[in-house]
């Protein structure tokens, strides 16, 4: 009787972990052993591997059909980046042969098609019978979304400066100009709502047919990317004409094109640079969607899966030094930001407010570097296992987390070139080389706590775990008496599990953060301080002007072009980096 007994009672656990990884195919073949274990009738040696064999050859080509699909699909997006990439190069080396009207003729069909296939997925494939029976919890927290729905306003918004600024200059400019814009903004429009509601979408029908449109969406934004970094002809032509403002002044006639009112046009100017790094954030953060909804194309999960603990409350839980200290860099930071604004509304900025500037972040940077590191210390005296879980959310979380720090640290390698390479010893120098040794190393420090934070496993769910094998360890010598009664028990597991780990891991959960001990408290202080400080230092870069373009050392250093790619590849993903770890601290913070 007991060896009897203990084969199906690991049966449910089995089937359930099957079916979170590979879907119903297993799962059917749980049950086909279960119920013969269970009967206890002979079952053929040859019937029994004809089954496995044909649920297996299943299982198999359709693991098949979906790596031929995501291959597919990625070639696809590879050869659409490939021939966007060799227009916007060929523009920018031999803007004669092929200019930035073509490179907007191909984005323009490009967006064309993304819209279409858009509308398709709305309309016609979410509408099918069993299209979306499953949804990715981790999948576009409300972080992500809301970030998408500011980003993508802004991104109208700039369209709508840039029709402006192009209305005011007509008289000099073809009125075909006009349509491009018209275009990204219906494109913008359609993509941000479709996102919002779908993101978390797993799709089971049209898989194929939908990982092709999802990566050429996801290639129109990279190519979108691309052109807002390397494109400086907007910002060359505001240029030009301010500097023929200044020789019309000062009695000199110029050919360039000037606009009629020039209150108008100065308010497109500035509504236009003011927002240019919204838009190159926007396309990224589609990216990365957009990618987590290809990953999730075809996938299946267990039905208890959709419990996720992203979905507490956010309290602070005793906290107070954290976000003390966090508060009191905001109010700086705020200062400091309005002050460099109200200069930078002048025609040149004086060298003090350069200082202040950089002297801020020299101050504030070794501080969530000190702080990181002593998370990450912490991290190890924890003892909670990892959770090495397939998760593609996650996945991602890491590798934006990796590469979005690249960003802000190819500006600050280049801007310690230049600087050791010129005057090292004035003062300013001698702070921007500071900021940007400092910069890099706290991109390293936050970056290690972050990444270890995200992967340790809450405490949700290692509690329930103890308490689960607790409760059959009891449970185990009452069903032993009656192989009836094990039977019943089994048949009420499918249907009672669920609600039991539910209930035992809202209890573990109530009880575990009752009772903070020094460690974790440690861990929602580090916590609570990093995300205010990187929403600070997300602010400043996004809203204002930015020094590393107006101090002129690195512009004079590499040139006036080189410069321009490198900052406004680099400072888009400084911007991404930032909002990012905030997003991930949240989630450290939650689960400590």
């Amino acid at each position: 009787m007991p060896a009897q007994a203990s084969a199906p009672a690991e049966a449910p656990q089995v089937a359930s972990v099957e079916a979170q990884e590979t879907g119903p195919a297993p799962a059917k073949e749980n049950v086909v052993d279960t119920g013969a274990e269970e009967t206890g009738a002979p079952v053929s040696l040859r019937q029994k591997s004809w089954l496995v064999r044909h649920l297996s050859l299943l299982l198999r080509r359709d693991r098949q059909a979906q790596k031929a699909g995501q291959l597919f699909s990625g070639l696809l997006a590879l050869n659409v980046v490939f021939l966007g990439g060799a227009f916007i190069c060929s523009m920018i080396f031999n803007n004669v042969a092929v200019t930035l009207g073509d490179v907007w003729i191909l984005l323009a069909v490009l967006k064309a098609l993304s819209i279409l296939w858009l509308v398709y997925y709305v309309a016609a494939t979410t509408r099918r019978p069993h299209a979306v029976l499953y949804q990715d919890p981790h999948a576009g927290p409300i972080w992500v979304r809301g970030s998408l729905l500011l980003f993508g306003s802004c991104t109208i918004f700039l369209n709508v400066f840039r029709v402006g600024y192009d209305v005011s200059h007509i008289h000099c400019k073809s009125q075909l100009e006009l349509i491009f814009p018209s275009i990204e903004t219906v494109f913008i429009g359609v993509q941000t709502w479709v996102l919002w509601k779908h993101c978390k979408d797993c799709i089971q029908v049209h898989t194929n047919f939908t990982r092709c449109g999802l990566m050429l969406t996801l290639a129109t934004n990279l190519l979108m990317w691309v052109l807002a970094v390397t494109n400086d002809s907007m910002h060359r032509e505001i240029e030009a004409e301010l500097n023929a403002l200044m020789e019309k002044f000062s009695g000199n006639d110029s050919n360039t094109c000037l606009c009629l009112n020039a209150t108008v046009c100065e308010v497109f100017q500035k509504g236009y640079l003011m927002l240019y790094p919204f838009s190159t954030e926007y396309c990224l953060i589609c990216c990365a969607v957009l990618f987590v909804m290809w990953k999730n194309v075809g996938r299946r999960l267990a039905p208890h899966a959709s419990a996720h603990p992203g979905t507490l409350p956010f309290r602070l839980h005793g906290a107070f030094f954290g976000p003390l200290l966090g508060l009191l860099v905001l109010v700086a930071g705020v200062c400091v930001f309005v002050i460099f604004q109200i200069e930078a509304g002048g025609p040149t900025i004086a060298r003090q407010y350069f200082t202040l500037y950089y002297a801020f972040y020299a101050a504030v940077l070794p501080t969530m570097s000190l702080a990181c590191l002593a998370g990450t210390a912490i991290h190890g005296l924890e003892e909670r296992e990892l959770d090495t879980l397939k998760n593609p959310t996650r996945s991602l979380d890491v590798v934006l987390l990796m590469g979005a720090a690249l960003g802000q640290m190819g500006i600050a390698y280049f801007s310690i070139v230049a600087i050791v390479a010129t005057r090292p010893h004035e003062l300013l120098n001698r702070l921007i080389l500071a900021y940007s040794l400092l910069l890099i190393l706290q991109h390293i420090a936050q970056n290690l706590f972050i990444i270890e934070g995200l992967h340790r496993r809450p405490l949700w769910e290692a509690a329930p775990e103890g308490e689960g094998t607790e409760g059959k360890q009891e449970a185990e010598p009452h069903h032993r008496g009656s192989l009836l009664e094990l039977g019943q028990g089994l048949r009420r597991a499918s249907l009672l599990e669920l609600g039991q780990g539910l209930r035992r891991a809202s209890r573990a959960y109530i009880h575990s953060y009752s009772h903070l001990n020094w460690k974790r408290l440690a861990l929602k202080e580090i916590s609570l301080f990093l995300i205010l400080c990187n929403i600070t230092l997300w602010m400043m870069p996004a809203f204002g002007t930015h020094p590393e373009f107006e101090n002129g050392l690195e512009k004079d250093f590499y040139g006036y072009r080189t410069w321009f790619a490198i900052v406004n590849f680099g400072l888009p993903l400084g911007v991404f980096y930032r909002m990012h770890s905030v997003g991930g601290l949240v989630e450290v913070y939650l689960g400590a």
